[in-house]
């Protein structure tokens, strides 16, 4: 007996645990079950909100009980088993979630994936290997290893009859590859301008009979011509040569706009085009160049100064003689100063022997 009363404890115990999954409300609470949503009505208790020992254990159990209430109207829709689990179809939501940003559009369809959708093609699963008869094993459909295989596979190409006999077969089948990636490329940005809706400029003209109109050959005319770097700028016009005229002109031609008139101006409008233009004009400063003034007026100077030399007059009593050099016959001796009276005055000193 005392083991089956601890064992009736410890269920006890445990069950003490778990609350129950009945819950009591005050006022109905709404739900939201496509988007998993109660909406609790009910008042807060103030007191246990201000106790600061209390708080977290009131909001642990309130939203523990909207869970419950939660819980158990999902309970209450029909449920069915799949694959060993039992789930529930939820209904549409009838709260509308705001969003920061727009609902993301679904990716525009290529024009491969429009055509299968028309024709009813759908994609299958291909294998990553593929039996290659010629080499006698398992060969991946790409990556590094179908690289290698094909060379073993080709390591020597047959020339055709028709072609010259010093082709490089391999040269011509890289070029082809390089062809095909590049087209593709070419097809993927295609797409993506198409669905970004951006124009692109068409390839040629589309010639709906066996004979082009006039139309159609001016267009293209005008497109062979603005095919340089300098979009037809130095291209001569031929003789009676009209300008192609049409909606795809233009979109043919890159860089070409129509021109637009400008709109005729209020006579307001005017006046003030005139104001600015006069205010701007007039608070224009010239711009100086200190360096350039600089050596402007130095050189001025220096200038004037040779002029000056060039017209001064020779001083008197001077003469040019033979061999350009001039003495002063006029010229008095100058005076002794006081240094120089000193210095012919005999100063005491040591008798040289």
């Amino acid at each position: 007996m005392d083991i089956v009363n601890e064992i009736l404890e410890k269920e006890q115990k445990k069950a003490e645990k778990y609350k129950p999954i009945t819950v009591e409300k005050h006022l109905d609470v709404e739900y939201d079950l496509g988007t998993l949503l109660v909406y609790d009505t009910n008042d807060l208790d103030s007191k246990l909100l201000n106790a600061n020992s209390d708080r977290d254990e009131y909001l642990q159990s309130l939203s523990r009980d909207n869970t419950q209430l939660l819980l158990n109207k999902i309970w209450e829709l029909p449920t069915e088993r799949i694959d060993e689990a039992i789930v529930v179809r939820l209904p549409q939501p009838t709260t509308v979630l705001p969003r920061s940003k727009p609902v993301p559009k679904p990716k525009p369809l290529t024009k491969w994936q429009e055509f299968a959708k028309a024709k009813g093609i759908t994609k299958q699963k291909k294998d990553k290997l593929k039996w290659d008869e010629q080499l006698q094993k398992w060969v991946p459909l790409y990556g590094f290893r179908k690289a290698a295989a094909e060379k073993e596979k080709d390591w020597l190409i047959e020339v055709p009859q028709h072609m010259d006999p010093m082709t490089d077969m391999y040269e011509k089948k890289a070029g082809e590859k390089s062809e095909k990636v590049a087209k593709n490329e070419l097809q993927r940005l295609k797409n993506i301008a198409r669905s970004r809706k951006v124009k692109i400029p068409r390839v040629g003209l589309p010639v709906t009979s066996d004979k082009a109109s006039a139309t159609q050959l001016s267009t293209a005319a005008v497109v062979a011509k603005a095919s340089t770097a300098s979009l037809g700028k130095f291209q001569d016009k031929l003789p009676k040569e009209q300008e192609a005229r049409g909606k795809g002109v233009h979109e043919l031609i890159p860089g070409k706009e129509r021109k637009r008139k400008a709109p005729v101006p209020t006579p307001q409008a005017e006046k003030q085009n005139n104001l600015n233009l006069i205010d701007k004009i007039l608070s224009k400063r010239p711009k100086i160049d200190m360096e350039k003034a600089v050596s402007h007026h130095i050189h001025k100077e220096q200038t004037q100064r040779s002029e000056e030399k060039k017209n001064m007059k020779p001083a008197k009593g001077k003469r040019k003689v033979k061999g350009g050099n001039a003495t002063n016959f006029s010229a008095k001796k100058p005076k002794a100063g006081k240094g120089q009276r000193n210095m012919n005055k005999k100063t005491p000193g040591r008798k040289r022997r």
